[in-house]
């Protein structure tokens, strides 16, 4: 009830719209529409939250009247009916207090209903985007987007939304009893409402400014301590601490400074709420005194309108705050309509093909990343099926693109891949990306077991295949090894293994997948020389009868290859066996002359 919010309570709240930098969306009546169709698969909820809260303004009006009914009769020396007001007066503080449980509960399901169907949809939708969207936006922002933004809806729609309806209902509700009791001393008391709004104004963007700050340089601490921990070796490898923590004193000391700034101005919006408070109840007491002796109001009267004056002023305040995180709130949404409304990936494709022999053609096609900046330039390739093919070049020649390429990571500029004389984009994306094993030179494990890991791309695959695919990569020895062999769970992008061993778990996964074509990425870098042969022969069983595109830095991986294709800026230099381009002594011959300078060819 209203007697038991003190001002200090009620004005000294920081929430998004008082405290935080407010985030302004760029269509704001668009996305609040949007925003709002979310409430309709819930409308009971917010049918009941609205009963609830109008049940709770309607016990909270109530309460002072009794008051003042019960102050009056004491006065007048009538107390027969004091028993009977204190004891309604009982149950009206109970049943309010009864609304306000209720309120929170019915709020908190409310909030969180939305947000599930939120984070639910924006989950969906992000992990159906294409490649090319992942690349382009930080994988930070996207996160924040799912968590902080959807976070910032549950809280305005757990505390903003019953907020909103009180304040309004308790507005009307109390200005109309105080009207029906005196006028005058309403238009008194107003007064003094008019001046807190002016400075809840004025120090909300006192307020804001600095807390603006505080977050930009709570940013830079956080990424400070980010960057440091995770590039821990290197900073301590170069004797960098003490400039790391000079680095760190900095921001923190600045940081220090302007949260102490804000928390003071912060916290003096408290005192200065509660000094107009008590000037208003010094108004109503003056004046109310006044009209006492001259009977136009009674005692009970003049302390009804103490509790009125602060019971209106309390959501007028509230009201202004609820503005910014409202704003905050459906700027979040904003954000994260951007990704509902991206252009989910192209997966296109009419043609049905489970199965495939594995022959792939590129004719001149040519690519872009950005438009105008050519990566793949007229290129052309025939692969017969079950040939061992490698890609060869620099850094930044095309090679790890030819594979986004083929496996429609990225749509081509122009030109056609064809698979069994089939346009890629033809064919069904699922069919194709089944048809394709693939070992990328930046090893993703999940949190899981190492069991699943193995069988990611085949869930259904038996205990047996699982031990065939580790022992045919050469990491079953090491998964005997773990406290839980196969049911061992990986930490998150299996920390708890080495580089090599994770790298060895997604060469077994690739096993498993039992592709058509096999595609490896540099799929031995981070392994050792011994491993690497034990490894290289696993894959030669694996790629007996398979299409495979091998790319590699390392040239003695790839002297068994079919066909060794070079490449420089985007387009083929030459082709050929290992030993045809070594006699050839062109761009091949410098390649490997650069890693084997001195050792005999």
């Amino acid at each position: 009830m209203s007697q038991a919010r003190s001002p200090q309570m009620s004005f000294g709240r920081r929430g998004p719209g008082m405290g935080a930098p407010v985030e302004k969306p760029k269509n704001g009546k668009e996305t609040l529409r949007r925003l709002l169709s979310y409430f309709k698969p819930q409308r009971g909820l917010v049918l009941l939250l609205f009963l609830i809260v109008t049940s709770g303004v309607i016990l909270q009006v109530a309460a002072p009247s009794l008051l003042s009914r019960a102050i009056d009769s004491i006065t007048a020396g009538s107390f027969d009916a004091l028993p009977r007001i204190l004891a309604i007066m009982l149950a009206v503080y109970l049943g309010g207090s009864g609304c306000s449980m209720l309120q929170e509960f019915v709020s908190a399901h409310l909030s969180q209903r939305i947000v599930k169907a939120l984070r639910g949809e924006l989950f969906g939708k992000t992990i159906r985007l294409p490649v090319s969207y992942l690349d382009g936006h930080p994988h930070g922002d996207l996160i924040s987007r799912m968590t902080n933004d959807a976070e910032n809806i549950s809280n305005v729609v757990s505390q903003s939304l019953s907020s909103l309806f009180s304040g309004v209902l308790t507005l009307a509700g109390t200005l109309a009893i105080m009207l029906w009791y005196s006028w005058q001393l309403t238009l008194l008391s107003c007064s003094t409402i008019v001046l807190s709004v002016i400075f809840t104004r004025i120090l909300s963007k006192l307020i804001r400014k600095y807390y603006v700050k505080r977050q930009q340089l709570l940013g830079s601490i956080n990424s400070i301590v980010e960057e440091k921990v995770s590039s821990f070796k290197t900073v301590t490898a170069y004797n960098m601490q003490d400039a790391a923590i000079d680095e760190f004193d900095r921001t923190s000391d600045e940081l220090t400074k302007t949260g102490i700034l804000a928390e003071i101005i912060s916290s003096s919006m408290g005192p200065v709420m509660n000094m107009l408070n008590n000037i208003s109840f010094v108004i109503v007491a003056v004046f109310g005194g006044y009209f006492v002796i001259h009977g136009t109001i009674t005692v009970g009267v003049i302390s009804a309108f103490i509790i009125y004056s602060k019971q209106f002023s309390r959501p007028i305040n509230e009201l202004s705050q609820l503005y910014g995180q409202i704003q905050t709130a459906i700027a979040g949404a904003e954000r994260i309509f951007e990704i509902l409304d991206a252009k989910s990936e192209d997966k296109s494709g009419s043609v049905r093909m489970p199965r495939t022999q594995g022959v792939l053609e590129f004719r001149h096609v040519n690519f872009s990343y950005v438009p105008g900046k050519p990566v793949i330039k007229d290129f052309n390739l025939r692969v017969e099926a079950g040939k061992k093919i490698a890609l060869v070049g620099s850094t930044g020649s095309g090679k790890t693109t030819i594979v986004n390429l083929l496996m429609r990571f990225y749509e081509i500029d122009s030109g056609e891949i064809l698979l069994d004389g089939v346009n890629i984009k033809d064919i069904n994306c699922d069919d194709l990306r089944d048809l394709v094993g693939i070992v990328l030179q930046d090893t993703i494990l999940f949190t899981d077991t190492i069991r699943n890991n193995l069988a990611y791309a085949c869930p259904e695959a038996t205990n047996q295949e699982v031990a065939q695919a580790a022992e045919f990569s050469h990491c079953r020895q090491m998964i005997m090894g773990l406290p839980h062999r196969y049911r061992t769970r990986l930490t998150e992008s299996g920390g708890n293994l080495s580089q090599g061993q994770r790298q060895l778990v997604a060469i077994g996964r690739a096993f498993l997948s039992y592709p058509h074509i096999l595609i490896l990425d540099e799929a031995t870098s981070n392994i050792d020389t011994r491993t690497e042969k034990q490894i290289q022969d696993a894959m030669y069983r694996l790629m007996e009868g398979r299409t495979s595109l091998i790319i590699a830095h390392r040239l003695s991986t790839i002297r068994d290859a079919d066909q060794i294709v070079v490449m420089d800026q985007g387009c083929i230099a030459e082709t050929g066996t290992h030993e045809e381009l070594l006699s050839r002594k062109g761009r091949y011959y410098e390649l490997y002359q650069t890693q084997y300078a001195g050792l005999e060819i």
